[in-house]
């Protein structure tokens, strides 16, 4: 485990202890990576998307330390949980989108192949994150496996550091989270 990772867990076991001191601190360390993990997600949502990585970062990183008594293991669990605060922020944006569009238009998201499927298949984050639950019902794992892939940005390694649970298991989890949501987001085209 590098320094910064070390860091970057204690800081976080601080924070889960009640130091507001120790969120200031964790600011700097993580602040960058969350943007880079925002911006990535964000240049696969349609072209005149509003919100941006800055803000989406700012809410997901409020939600994040506000869970002082969430139990964080270290700083991959913590990316991990971010992905997944980041998917809801995302899916309630959409969701209000829609709701203003009155069910017109709702933001495309499109995967690069090393993601979960092709452009045409996964028509926009509220189809995703609609199959995604559907997928929690069949294997929680493989959705947070997809989770910390896909909206943490997480390696193969951070993945399976993250969940507890071997590369090997998280590369045949991705492999068939990705045929599975591929072949059920092929359904609804």
């Amino acid at each position: 485990m590098d320094a910064n990772s070390e860091n970057v867990t204690v800081l976080l076991q601080r924070v889960e202890a009640g130091d507001n001191e120790a969120a200031n601190q964790l600011v700097p360390l993580v602040y960058r990576e969350l943007r880079q993990m925002a911006g990535s997600y964000l240049r696969h949502e349609r072209p005149d998307h509003t919100l941006q990585p800055t803000a989406l970062v700012n809410e997901a990183y409020l939600k994040l330390v506000d869970q002082k008594s969430f139990p964080w293991k270290n700083r991959s669990h913590f990316f991990g949980v971010a992905a997944q605060v980041m998917r809801h922020i995302l899916v309630d944006y959409a969701r209000s989108y829609r709701a203003e569009k009155r069910g017109g238009g709702a933001g495309n998201l499109s995967l690069d192949e090393a993601m979960i499927a092709s452009p045409e298949n996964a028509r926009d984050v509220l189809l995703l994150d609609e199959t995604l639950s559907r997928l929690s019902e069949v294997d929680p794992q493989l959705v947070s496996v997809v989770e910390m892939r896909v909206f943490g940005g997480l390696s193969i390694q951070e993945t399976a550091v993250a969940l507890g649970i071997s590369p090997a298991t998280v590369k045949r989890n991705w492999n068939m989270a990705k045929a599975w949501l591929t072949q059920e987001m092929g359904k609804k085209k």
